[in-house]
């Protein structure tokens, strides 16, 4: 990729996130940060989540 097709992506990018109304930025930032999946998955896999998940479910 060219210099030039970088500050043209960018810019478009920037001008696109800048259009948008402030409570939409918001509510796309608060469902991203929905949709990412759990400390415990993201940082050791799904064994430990799933060990974990059942530690927590058993002590309730």
């Amino acid at each position: 990729m060219k210099t030039n097709d970088y500050v043209d992506y960018m810019t478009k990018t920037i001008v696109k996130y800048i259009d948008q109304p402030r409570d939409e930025r918001k509510r796309m930032r608060i469902e991203r940060k929905q949709e990412r999946a759990s400390f415990w998955y993201r940082w050791f896999g799904i064994l430990p989540y799933y060990i974990y998940l059942e530690v927590k479910n058993r002590k309730k």
